[in-house]
């Protein structure tokens, strides 16, 4: 990975490639926007997706449905609709394994204090598919600690909470994803370790632990080992939870011991 990999000529992270949604998630995409604004209404501001799908990468019966769910008013109002529209959305496409709504408010995405998280998210890796394009009101980004502070600083209470939920579930297809989404967080969230001087800014998984460990080889065997478990989970509950809380609790020393330390 060379000094400028993931960023522009003019050292800004790369935005989302101009691509055509994949035919075979067309359906799903044009349903998803249709019951939000049908049981919702005004409520819905915008609608993006993320991840494989946003970016025309998604296999049929393997790959999850990620959307951006911008409303206008109090999220609390709508979340008990929220989650039956998305079980009823899971039930009708079998072509996407899962179906994830990332929800915010529009006031909560323009807020300053939410520059460095929403507004990143929106601007480098958010598709609109409905609705008022809120990545326009955003310059490009260009990378920072700040960014990943912004986007990962909850990592110990999100690992915690995900380490509690693998220890809990009897169900195999339950805790195989548990495992994997943990992974995955665990695996972004070593960005806040990036040096101040790091220009680049990574885009795969494999970017994020070659980033990880110019500043902390001596855990390959650990950063590995998510990183097993973030495509094809196969540990046990306890012995992947142990590993889980153990690397949680060695970030949160490196954060006292580097003085990366969240704000407010």
């Amino acid at each position: 990975m060379d000094k400028r990999h993931g960023t522009d000529a003019e050292g800004f992270i790369k935005t989302m490639p101009a691509v055509n949604l994949q035919p075979e998630f067309e359906s799903v995409v044009g349903d998803v926007c249709l019951t939000l604004v049908e049981a919702l209404g005004t409520a819905v501001d915008s609608i993006y997706l993320y991840g494989s799908v946003a970016y025309g990468q998604a296999k049929p019966g393997e790959s999850d449905l990620d959307v951006t769910l911008l409303i206008n008013g109090q999220l609390e109002l709508y979340n008990s609709q929220l989650a039956r529209i998305k079980d009823e959305l899971q039930e009708r496409h079998p072509e996407v394994t899962k179906i994830d709504f990332d929800v915010g408010t529009r006031t909560e995405a323009l807020a300053p204090e939410n520059h460095f998280s929403w507004g990143y998210w929106l601007k480098h890796h958010c598709r609109c598919v409905w609705g008022n394009d809120l990545s326009s009101e955003f310059q490009r980004f260009k990378p920072s600690r700040e960014i990943a502070m912004a986007v990962n600083g909850d990592f110990a209470l999100a690992l915690g909470k995900y380490a509690t939920s693998i220890e809990c579930t009897t169900d195999t297809e339950q805790l195989r994803r548990l495992q994997r989404e943990a992974s995955r967080k665990l695996i972004r969230s070593t960005n806040i370790l990036r040096l101040d001087q790091e220009q680049s800014w990574p885009l795969t998984f494999e970017d994020y632990v070659e980033l990880f460990l110019r500043v902390a080889p001596k855990m390959r065997h650990e950063i590995d080992y998510f990183l097993r478990q973030a495509r094809v989970p196969d540990s046990t509950a306890d012995t992947f939870s142990a590993a889980l809380r153990s690397f949680t609790d060695w970030m949160l020393e490196q954060q006292v011991r580097r003085g990366i330390l969240p704000k407010g």
